[in-house]
């Protein structure tokens, strides 16, 4: 029989793992992650938060050549658009965004407000929640800290 195509010999033991070998390896699995996953999770949040502070610094550079263009910051009621869509205004020279205008990385609008109560205009996102103030990815990315 050692001759033929397929050879199987009837006292070889069986390979492959066992049920607990695979428990083992599952649990050492769970273990490494619930270790690892509080400590990588936090990262996500702040990249978000960067992304916002990042996005919120390119808007402030189109509401700069606006002004150049303009003579002022588009106002309250302007709103962002004026920096993506031709409000009306002579000498605008836009789309000043290149990409338009985007969303925070929630999902939700920048907000805008010119005059500012903490400069010549107030541009901010309200983080995670979506609510004033909060912390961490809650806390609100704001232009004028």
């Amino acid at each position: 029989m050692k001759n033929s195509r397929f050879y199987f010999p009837i006292s070889s033991p069986q390979k492959g793992f066992t049920l607990i070998e695979i428990i083992v390896v599952m649990v050492m699995i769970v273990l490494l992650a619930s270790l690892v996953g509080p400590k990588l999770f936090p990262k996500l949040g702040q990249g978000k938060q960067k992304a916002a502070q990042a996005q919120i610094a390119m808007i402030e550079q189109a509401l700069d050549h606006f002004r150049l263009d303009i003579g002022r910051y588009p106002t309250t009621e302007e709103g962002l658009s004026a920096l993506v869509k031709d409000p009306g205004l002579p000498r605008w020279g836009g789309s000043y965004l290149k990409k338009g205008l985007p969303n925070d990385p929630w999902d939700r609008p920048y907000q805008y407000k010119c005059p500012g109560t903490h400069g010549d205009y107030d541009l901010f996102s309200y983080g995670r929640d979506g609510k004033p103030n909060g912390d961490g990815e809650d806390a609100d990315v704001v232009n004028w800290k």
